[in-house]
């Protein structure tokens, strides 16, 4: 290994430092002694630095005596391992700021901290002085990476030049770059099928005459490396031959890091284990194979939930599923869902909402990629504008390409009676369904950045009327954040659709396009926006077009207010002018909680017609969009 040259000027203290660590290397012996002494130690902290800005906010960030100011110490023993401990934070903080010839001070009643003895007496509360001199800001002069990985043209290869991270002559010596440049340069070598890569050797020199710091980075790549066997520990039920085919490595193939990644993420999806966790093997076999050790824990074979929703308009819905996991060995699922929704005072179960489904999935058919799903499910349902009594069998595929990419597609028949505006009539339906999505959002229920994108098509014969039909639907998401840490982000959404097909008299229902709701437009009840069939009575139309703009703020770490737009058309043969455009608009509040956000809308519609509420309240988990 190379060695970590720096002057020890550069780690001038008011008294020595107690063990603080850098790049791995430990400086100094840490003398603290954690003593058990019972009695609480009270202090008052002033802080103080010669330079303000980000470089002070640094070392006030990286003092635990400020950031524990409000605490007692553990007895005056426990202080003072506090303030030892804040030498080695201070100056480690100061690095990474480029600063190598700081001059921290710390003294507990007018004593600096370090040559204080742990059976003091000190008064209680005490006062401590935290003072930092930063010193001057240090660039690099001279930066090398010695056995630096050749250049691949394969863009799934490429890894950044450390030059683009700031690892370049000129730049501020931040020590976090110096570690940066080094994981750089290990991937590009790991990426080119060299699993072993490390660093051989680091000299980093700080030179006090001109405020330059000189880094030499030596890599070793050791040799190219092949997948070698998997072995998989720690299966009860699951199959582990099974286990083994869907992480998709296969014993010869050359090592990618990226493979091992995607064989990761095919577990994670399998839902079936509490922790998955590859282990490879301490060297590489003289064949150039790389043996892994796959160690699993399986969850529990059944998981149940719940959850409600409610609006002003829609009423209070409930709903509850029973989860079984791997049913035969290889992950396959079992979800039975059920909800009863439309519950509204005074009680009415005639006007209740019915729903009862079951799904069974089988991960890994054909490819580790790609699911087998089959669901049934019956509902009864009563939207403003018609009611629906179906049962419903779809058999597909969804298959995953990527992270962000999937596609689905398969076959669906419907039998179903529907009451609307053209009386009673049923419908048997066959069609073929084929989607995409691509979701490049950071977060699925708190999205601050990235776009969704979704397509569907789905040709359709019903046999009650003899007749073909072809129902295509897009919708876009978009979301941009602002300030730091996306304390503003606007959101906003584009969902368009169209159906090719016979008249509207001879078309189910649901295939025909409605707007309105939480998921929609917000202040009109559910699917109650479509056609006026001149008759006072309401029908879907051929068209739909809906947008959203959205802006949310946080106003607390766990609070945040939104403020929102919906607008929607439906067309029965045309897009209709602009004064039949349906408008919401309103407010929120959000309430932040590691599983999301708790959202609560109100909206109004602005140009209400007779029969629609005068505002909407929307209960929920996760953003409307």
């Amino acid at each position: 290994m190379g060695a970590l040259c720096i002057a020890a000027a550069s780690l001038a203290v008011a008294a020595p430092a107690h063990g603080f660590e850098l790049f791995g290397f430990k400086f100094f012996e840490d003398e603290t002694q954690d003593a058990a002494i019972i009695d609480p130690q009270n202090y008052v902290v002033t802080f103080s630095s010669s330079e303000s800005g980000a470089v002070e906010n640094a070392a006030r960030n990286a003092s635990s005596l400020v950031a524990d100011q409000g605490e007692p110490a553990s007895g005056v023993a426990g202080l003072i391992a506090k303030a030892r401990g804040d030498y080695r934070r201070i100056i480690a903080a100061l690095y990474n700021e480029g600063h190598y010839g700081a001059v921290v001070s710390i003294r507990i009643g007018g004593v600096e901290a370090a040559t204080l003895a742990p059976d003091a007496r000190l008064p209680n509360p005490v006062d401590v002085t935290v003072a930092v001199e930063p010193g001057p800001l240090f660039t690099f002069n001279s930066v090398d990476i010695a056995n630096q990985a050749p250049v691949t043209s394969d863009p799934g290869d490429q890894v950044d030049l450390p030059v683009l991270r700031g690892f370049g002559a000129g730049q501020v010596a931040r020590s976090s770059v110096i570690l940066a440049a080094e994981q750089l340069a290990v991937q590009a070598w790991q990426q080119q099928g060299y699993a072993k890569a490390a660093i051989a050797g680091r000299d980093v020199v700080a030179n006090h005459a001109n405020n330059t710091v000189d880094v030499t980075i030596t890599v070793d790549p050791g040799r190219l490396a092949a997948f070698g066997d998997i072995t998989v520990t720690g299966t009860q039920a699951m199959n582990p031959e099974f286990v083994r085919q869907q992480t998709g490595l296969a014993v010869g193939q050359e090592y990618d890091p990226d493979d091992l990644t995607r064989a990761q993420k095919r577990l994670d999806r399998l839902e079936v284990f509490r922790a998955a966790r590859f282990q490879a093997a301490q060297d590489i076999s003289p064949d150039g194979m790389l043996p892994y050790e796959l160690l699993v824990e399986e969850l529990p074979g059944r998981r149940f939930g719940a959850g409600a929703t409610y609006s002003t308009v829609d009423g209070l819905g409930v709903e509850g599923f029973h989860l079984w996991r791997n049913l035969f060995g290889q992950a396959e699922r079992l979800r039975l869902d059920a909800r009863v929704a439309s519950i509204a005072w005074p009680i009415d179960t005639a006007q209740f909402d019915y729903m009862f489904g079951g799904t069974f999935t089988k991960p890994g058919f054909l490819t580790p990629d790609t699911d087998l799903v089959a669901a049934i499910a019956a509902e009864r349902t009563i939207y403003p504008t018609y009611t629906e009594t179906s049962a419903q069998a779809r058999l597909g595929l969804t298959h995953y390409f990527s992270d962000q990419l999937t596609a689905e597609g398969g076959v669906v028949y419907e039998r179903a009676r529907f009451d609307d505006v053209f009386g009673t009539r049923d419908f048997s339906t066959l069609g073929i369904y084929a989607g995409a999505t691509f979701d490049g959002r950071d977060s699925t229920v708190d999205p601050t950045e990235g776009f969704y994108l979704a397509g569907n098509a789905e040709p359709y014969y019903d046999f009650s009327y003899e007749k073909m039909g072809l129902r295509l639907t897009v919708e876009g998401r978009t979301y941009f954040g602002f300030s730091e840490n996306d304390q503003f982000v606007l959101a906003g959404r584009v969902k368009a659709g169209a159906l090719l097909g016979p008249s509207l008299n001879e078309i189910a229902p649901d295939k025909l396009f409605f707007a309105g709701g939480g998921g929609s437009v917000r202040g009109y009840a559910a699917k109650s926006i479509g056609v006026d069939d001149g008759k006072g009575g309401v029908t879907g139309g051929r068209y739909l077009l809906e947008a959203s703009l959205e802006a949310r703020a946080k106003v607390t770490q766990d609070i945040g207010v939104v403020g929102f737009v919906d607008g929607g058309y439906v067309a029965a043969d045309t897009f209709p002018s602009l004064d039949e455009l349906r408008l919401g608009v309103g407010a929120g509040v959000r309430y932040y909680t590691g599983l999301g956000p708790l959202r609560l809308d109100v909206a109004i519609p602005l140009n209400k017609r007779p029969g629609d509420p005068d505002y909407a309240l929307y209960v929920g988990i996760g953003q409307a969009f």
